[in-house]
C-alpha cells in the first residue's frame, strides 16, 4: 500500500480548468489537482523543469462564481503523459495573494472535495 506524505490536502479537478501563463499570454494546460501549496499541471505546451512561471486559473466557488487565482510557481518535476503533446508537471506555489489563498483553501477543503 502506498501512503501519501504530502503536508497539504489536494483536491482533484474533475472539470477542465485552463491554466494560463500570464507572462507569455498563452494557455499552457489544465489543472490535474491542486492544494494550497501547489498543483499538478497537465501541460499541453512546452514547459521547462526548474523554471518559474506566473500562472492564472479560475475556480468556481460554491456560489457558482468564477474566481481568478494568480500564482508564481516553480516547476519541481516533469513526466511524459500517455497522450502525445502532453506532459505532467508538479509545481510549488511561491506567491499567491492572501485573499486568493483563502479562496483556494476553501475550494480544496469544501465538503465533497476528495
Amino acid at each position: 500500500m502506498i501512503q501519501e506524505f504530502r503536508r497539504a490536502r489536494r483536491r482533484n479537478v474533475p472539470e477542465p480548468v485552463a491554466v494560463m501563463d500570464t507572462l507569455a499570454e498563452q494557455l499552457i494546460g489544465r489543472l490535474g489537482n491542486v492544494s494550497e501549496s501547489g498543483m499538478l499541471l497537465i501541460a499541453s505546451a512546452p514547459i521547462e523543469e526548474d523554471a518559474i512561471y506566473q500562472l492564472r486559473f479560475h475556480l468556481r466557488t460554491a456560489a457558482g462564481r468564477e474566481v481568478p487565482i494568480d500564482v508564481g510557481a516553480h516547476v519541481l518535476w516533469m513526466a511524459a503523459a500517455n497522450t502525445p503533446g502532453q506532459s505532467f508537471a508538479g509545481l510549488r506555489f511561491l506567491t499567491i495573494e492572501p485573499a486568493q489563498l483563502d479562496t483556494l483553501r476553501a475550494w480544496v477543503n469544501a465538503p465533497g472535495a476528495g
